[in-house]
């Protein structure tokens, strides 16, 4: 029993730090392994521990990051429900992993190297088959490419994000804000 007390403490120890990189590092690229630790909640030396270098760190955190995207997206459950709710669910998935994003597509750099694997990804299809689910509905234009459509989905909820983090947007209205763009593009809807 001690053991799973200690490999459960291990395990949460880790994904803070992963979080932590991946928070710290979205904002500031030069940030040190110190800041990080900072962030974790955990000593230098706790750090060291897990991951020996930068490097090492930075790499876990991109594949952490790149799956903890994949699983908020995956609960969102995008084939439940009317193609609007869905895709409004998937928004607020994207949004909600906002530091993992700005990290991964922040800067090119953090991605190279990086491999998620050969085989087609599930999550994407599954975006891809709302999308395509939502215009043969009629809930989406069918006469916009499902992949043009995913691309600009991506795109505001990153900018939403991005938004959030310079104090543009409220945190808490980045979900909303990205939906209405979505939604409705900027064209001023008339008075009711």
């Amino acid at each position: 029993m001690g053991s799973a007390v200690e490999s459960g403490t291990r395990g949460r120890t880790r994904r803070a730090i992963l979080a932590a990189a991946a928070e710290v590092l979205a904002r500031d690229r030069t940030a040190t392994l110190a800041d990080i630790a900072a962030a974790a909640q955990v000593g230098r030396s706790t750090l060291h521990r897990y991951f020996a270098d930068r490097d090492e760190l930075t790499k876990a955190a991109v594949g952490d990051s790149y799956l903890t995207i994949q699983q908020s997206i995956e609960d969102a459950a995008v084939g439940q429900g009317t193609p609007l709710e869905a895709m409004r669910r998937l928004v607020a998935a994207i949004v909600a992993s906002g530091d993992r994003l700005l990290f991964l597509y922040g800067d090119t750099r953090v991605l190279e190297g990086f491999d998620a694997g050969d085989a087609p990804d599930p999550v994407a299809r599954s975006v891809l088959d709302l999308i395509r689910r939502g215009q043969a509905e009629g809930f989406f234009d069918p006469a916009t490419r499902p992949e043009w459509i995913q691309d600009v989905l991506w795109a505001l909820a990153y900018s939403g994000c991005e938004a959030a983090s310079r104090g543009v947007l409220p945190r808490h209205e980045v979900t909303a804000a990205v939906v209405q763009m979505f939604e409705n593009g900027i064209r001023r809807r008339p008075k009711e």
